[in-house]
């Protein structure tokens, strides 16, 4: 049988079965009362108010502490295994250890400046990667919709990334952002530094126009750092979310599951593979990029 026959066959099962399933199930028309949106609401599930300050404990600072919480004990576990015959798990290490400082961050500033800030960075990536990931880990947090357990109301599972909230990558942003200006600072002056944006033989008439560019781009770069992270997070979940039965619901179209349910799998795949660990790479290396460059002599 040739792939071509293979492929119609395939799809004229496919087509039978969608059929089929509208002929039982049918249409029940569009759903109102879902809103999807719902699934990154933070409701607050021990309020703690400061004056205007809220402080309420939600799922967002569960999946903060989960994140913090596996990336000590990573580090922890590794500092205690690492032997003079490597073992499999000191092979992984050592290979996000490359990862992390030969390439992320020594390929990106001096040695000394790579000493310092590899802690740091280093850091920020296995966060990263860890929130990510867990993102993708179905866990009981959606309040909303609780279920009976023995008497107990349960919340919930529901797949839920803190980085997925505009709030933790701007935090992340704003610390690398002041970080590499102190930096600057310490390493040229006040006065050196803000002269290092301009670069070198540009015409006087032209430097206080490229000095207000520069500035907008250093601004930019909260932008640019923030919603990259968030964004990415945010739209990956948010196509496991309709492709895994959302859209369905919402349309109230039960056969729709078979085709939106394959593309759910193949986009939670994507996700964990490519996209957890890309994004925690890309904000390691603009980290290093940002601290490199605020110390070179030349931008």
């Amino acid at each position: 049988m040739s792939k071509r026959l293979i492929k119609v066959v395939g799809i004229g099962v496919f087509l039978a079965l969608f059929i089929g399933l509208f002929a039982i199930f049918g249409s029940e028309g569009q759903n109102h009362d879902y809103q999807p949106q719902n699934e990154f609401k933070l409701d607050p599930w021990i309020s703690i108010h400061i004056g205007s300050l809220d402080m309420s404990i939600n799922k967002a600072v569960l999946y903060i502490f989960l994140a913090t919480a596996l990336t000590v004990w990573a580090m922890v576990y590794i500092a205690k295994r690492m032997t003079d015959r490597p073992n499999n798990v000191q092979t992984a290490v050592e290979s996000v250890y490359d990862l992390t400082y030969r390439n992320i961050t020594r390929g990106n500033m001096d040695e000394r400046m790579a000493l310092k800030w590899f802690p740091f960075i280093g850091t920020l990536f296995l966060w990263i990667l860890f929130s990510n990931l867990l993102g993708y880990i179905p866990l009981p947090t959606n309040s909303l919709e609780k279920f009976n357990i023995f008497g107990a109301e349960v919340p919930g599972f529901a797949i839920y990334a803190a980085t997925a909230n505009i709030s933790i990558p701007l935090t992340l942003t704003l610390i690398v952002w002041v970080s590499y200006h102190i930096e600057g600072v310490r390493a040229k002056g006040f006065r050196r530094y803000l002269a290092s944006w301009i670069p070198a033989g540009v015409p006087h008439a032209a430097r206080i126009p490229l000095f207000f560019i520069e500035v907008i781009s250093h601004f930019v770069r909260l932008i640019s750092l923030t919603v990259r992270l968030f964004a990415n997070i945010l739209a990956g979940h948010m196509l496991i979310l309709f492709m895994g039965g959302g859209l369905a619901v919402l349309l109230g179209l039960a056969a729709l599951g078979v085709v939106t349910v394959p593309l759910a799998v193949a986009f939670f795949l994507f996700e964990v593979i490519l996209i957890a660990g890309l994004q925690a790479y890309i904000f390691a290396t603009l980290t290093a990029i940002y601290l490199g460059g605020a110390v070179a002599e030349s931008h």
